[in-house]
């Protein structure tokens, strides 16, 4: 399995973290899979850390990082249910505070297609993904 998947919508990307725990080793590739979403002009990014049980502060800080840069485009990050010590991480760093938490990749989904008629999706708002890694 690769520990990251790219699914690309209508003016979104969806990043899933295929990983038990998401550590210094893995914050370097991962950065470079959100910088090639910002360069292909992606604006709002849904991370899905449902799999993942852990996070270190490296892997936050590119999380951080990457949110900076899209707030200053008008964009945004929405995080899918961390697991308990990577939501209990965002807490105890303060980072909880800045991200949008979601308890389902649908609820994400439907928070970007509110906020922005461009990205309308139909029927549950998963049939116009398309995985790209």
């Amino acid at each position: 399995m690769n520990g990251f998947q790219r699914q690309i919508a209508n003016g979104f990307v969806i990043e899933t973290v295929n990983l038990d725990q998401a550590t210094i080793n893995e914050a370097m590739q991962f950065k470079k899979h959100l910088e090639l979403d910002l360069e292909l002009g992606y604006k709002n990014i849904i991370i899905d850390l449902s799999i993942c049980n852990s996070l270190d502060s490296a892997f936050i800080g590119v999380l951080v990082i990457t949110l900076k840069q899209l707030l200053r485009l008008g964009g945004s990050i929405k995080i899918v249910k961390p697991g308990l010590f990577s939501k209990s991480m965002l807490n105890l760093t303060g980072t909880i505070e800045i991200f949008e938490l979601y308890e389902s990749l649908e609820a994400a989904i439907y928070s970007i297609d509110t906020t922005n008629e461009d990205t309308r999706l139909t029927n549950d708002g998963l049939d116009n993904l398309a995985i790209a890694q």
